[in-house]
């Protein structure tokens, strides 16, 4: 059994990892606001330049002047998966929750007989994966010493996966990220992007263009590229400290009920120590 003070010292640090875990929830808040806001801020961007591509994309599909990165290689043989994830733990199941899409997507598609490689951007994503998929990992994207997510971490990103695909290395890329939908709630997602999978424009809107429309693709897609991978990163920004702070929540609350359960059982350990102590003394004193 315990002594009294080992109950002292155990009382003591979970009391200090409650502040921790309480400081770090109020970190993720104030991180969470901008954070949500900056995501939410490039959404409609990213949704409408999809929408306008696919428009324009529409009207080249199947002809010879089609960019090679909207057409693709014609070919499904080689699969990419840039996985983007969290450089930082304590998040709860934010990191986890993309590896295990990403996995099973690999998974399926080893099981069809194809090839699968990864770009990692976040270290947890690649100190998951790589137990499973060590040698199928090409590349390690860290964004730790980052302040501020900009744009050019995302063209650093999509000029990677370009110029791989240039060199003929993969057939199909997929962006696995997490979608912010509340602090509660974050959702992995899958998005192919080469060849990319264009959102549907409303029937009714008809675009006039000059120049001719594989001019302005050929220009257009490697931007539209870097736009996708900026709202991912944003998006996994935002996720990440949402999902930080709801995690952080719940130990802060479980470290309380541990402190009242521990003191508990120290009270009544004093308690039961006092009164054998005092029916020690009675005993002796009836002796006498």
């Amino acid at each position: 059994m315990a002594s009294l003070k080992d109950m002292r010292v155990r009382i003591a640090a979970t009391k200090a990892t409650q502040k921790i875990t309480k400081a770090m929830q109020m970190v993720a808040a104030s991180k969470l606001r901008r954070a949500q806001v900056a995501a939410e801020a490039a959404r409609p961007y990213a949704q409408r330049m999809s929408m306008v591509l696919g428009s324009i994309a529409s009207a080249v599909a199947g002809s010879d002047s089609a960019p090679k990165l909207l057409a693709g290689t014609g070919k499904d043989t080689v699969h990419l998966l840039v996985v983007c994830t969290a450089e930082r733990g304590l998040c709860g199941p934010f990191n986890s929750s993309i590896v295990r899409l990403a996995r099973e997507h690999a998974n399926r598609l080893i099981g069809e007989g194809k090839g699968v490689k990864f770009l990692c951007v976040g270290r947890k994503g690649y100190d998951q994966l790589r137990r499973q998929f060590a040698k199928q990992i090409i590349e390690t994207i860290e964004l730790r010493g980052v302040r501020v997510l900009g744009f050019e971490q995302a063209n650093m990103i999509a000029s990677k996966v370009i110029a791989l695909f240039n060199d003929g290395q993969f057939d199909v890329c997929t962006l696995f990220f997490s979608r912010f939908k509340s602090v509660i709630a974050q959702i992995p997602t899958a998005q192919q992007i080469i060849p990319p999978v264009f959102e549907k424009a409303e029937a009714s809107v008809h675009y006039e263009y000059e120049p001719e429309e594989g001019e302005i693709l050929s220009d257009l897609l490697p931007r539209n590229l870097s736009v996708q991978v900026f709202r991912a990163l944003l998006e996994n920004a935002a996720s990440e400290q949402g999902a930080r702070m709801s995690a952080m929540d719940n130990a802060t609350r479980n470290a309380g009920e541990m402190i009242r359960k521990q003191t508990l059982t120290y009270n009544r350990t004093r308690q039961a120590m006092i009164t054998k102590e005092l029916i020690e003394i009675i005993s002796g004193a009836e002796a006498l």
